[in-house]
């Protein structure tokens, strides 16, 4: 029978926080139910299950239920702060900031309000104010791993890559389970000497982070004899890379090495400033014979050939990843307005589930596609060096394209990655980029027709 008096409510509000607690979110909700039925007009059952949606991934519904809460509750900071930092798994930004200044202003104050309130700024593209933030979490060694790693971003972006370096190695400690996978022996960071030693430099994370920081193996191979271990799509394209004494692809044995160093540690190894970053390009190069044949084949398009890619790699299995690719992909349909200007050869470079989108070009575009005959990088590269322009949202063929010394678009949400850095038109890692960046979350169509303008003006 439902309790009639408060002790009783409040044991069932006990009950629910406990099945909380103990990673039973769906028995929570139910319970929470219960209680909004028990106190209609309250805000405690609606904070509840609010977080009980929250831990659901039910995350419009989280934020429904806590907009009710405040609305009894106005007062109430750590209501605010339970809807901003909802508000902020929505990828709801602006209004994630609102709502965790509220909670602030109403006296609120929590270490994990401040981590919350860092990362909204910073993914509203407003890292000057939220670096103080991040510095103070950094400070107070409080926030998680993944705050952590953000304001390391914050502060690359920023170009300090004195502190962002350093605090960029946070990002092992995101990933308890990658320690049992780390490389047997010592790894080096820059802090002893490794002439005439052999190192192993492997991939950490996707493919276009491979092709930004192999830049730095020629600089290894000066020093020392170097094991490269990269994803098997990189494999044939890293082998023409200076430096390399050896390639590895997945599942091939390692042999003897003295040190290793994951490839996105080497900016922190080689003491990397905004100045010194190595940025003499090309480093990589396609293959001859294959540049030279796809060179004959698109030569006899009329027009400035130009390459396009819309869309990312989607990875609905890191929750936290597939936002951003939302947020950076776009889709063919947003290029229509290219097709309108004179002169101009389009081709598809567009790889992954996206490039079916090839198939249904929008009204009164012509776009060649042949990538079905591209397996890996190498032969990307190919075509990329037959081409006299790459247009890309930020992914690995930009980065590619980067590394040949092509020139390349790079097409930026307004939440950028950290490596395009603030304020910046062009690119201190590649000299022949040029980045086109929304001026709005989600605008698209501002940022084509800057690059419509451009490719106009014979840009």
């Amino acid at each position: 029978m439902p309790p009639d008096d408060n002790a009783d409510r409040d044991e069932l509000f006990r009950q629910a926080w406990r099945l909380r607690d103990e990673k039973r979110p769906a028995e929570a909700l139910s319970l929470f139910e219960r209680l909004i039925g028990l106190e209609p007009n309250g805000y405690r059952a609606r904070d509840g299950l609010g977080v009980a949606f929250g831990d659901l991934g039910r995350r419009a519904e989280a934020i429904d239920q806590f907009e009710r809460a405040v609305a009894v509750a106005s007062q109430n900071g750590s209501l605010w702060q339970n809807l901003g930092v909802a508000q902020l798994r929505a990828s709801r930004f602006q209004e994630s900031v609102v709502s965790l200044e509220t909670a602030l202003t109403l006296g609120h104050r929590t270490e994990d309000l401040f981590a919350s309130l860092a990362i909204a700024l910073f993914r509203c593209a407003r890292h000057l104010d939220a670096m103080p933030l991040f510095e103070r979490i950094w400070a107070s060694a409080s926030g998680d791993a993944s705050t952590r790693y953000i304001g390391a971003e914050c502060a690359l972006a920023l170009g300090d890559f004195r502190r962002g370096l350093a605090w960029f190695e946070s990002r092992w400690d995101m990933q308890p389970a990658m320690a049992e996978f780390m490389p047997s022996g010592r790894p080096w960071l820059g802090n002893f000497p490794i002439e005439g030693k052999t190192i192993l430099v492997f991939a950490e994370q996707g493919m276009g982070d491979s092709l930004q920081f192999c830049r730095y193996i020629p600089l290894l191979g000066r020093r020392a004899k170097v094991i490269l271990a990269v994803p098997s799509p990189l494999g044939r394209l890293m082998r023409g890379l200076d430096g390399v004494d050896t390639i590895l692809v997945e599942g091939q044995q390692a042999p003897a090495f003295d040190a290793w160093i994951p490839m996105l540690s080497l900016p922190l190894a080689f003491g990397t400033t905004v100045e010194t970053i190595p940025a003499a390009v090309p480093y990589l190069h396609a293959d001859p014979n294959q540049q030279s044949a796809w060179h004959d084949y698109v030569s006899s398009l009329p027009g400035r050939k130009v390459g396009l890619v819309w869309a990312g790699a989607p990875n609905r299995d890191a929750p936290d990843v597939d936002p951003v690719d939302k947020r950076r992909s776009m889709t063919l349909g947003h290029f229509a307005p290219l097709a309108s200007v004179p002169g101009v050869c389009l081709i598809s470079l567009q790889k992954g589930p996206a490039a079916a989108q090839a198939r249904f070009a929008p009204e009164g575009m012509e776009l060649h596609d042949w990538t079905e005959d591209i397996d890996d990088f190498a032969d990307t590269a190919a075509l990329v060096e037959a081409l006299d322009l790459v247009i890309s949202v930020d992914t690995s063929v930009a980065h590619l394209a980067g590394a040949l010394g092509k020139p390349v678009w790079i097409l930026n949400r307004y939440d950028q990655c950290w490596r395009w850095m603030i304020g910046r038109a062009g690119s201190p890692w590649y000299p022949t980029a040029r980045i086109f960046r929304q001026k709005s979350p989600g605008d698209w169509a501002g940022v084509v027709e800057a690059v419509v303008e451009a490719l106009r003006a014979g840009e």
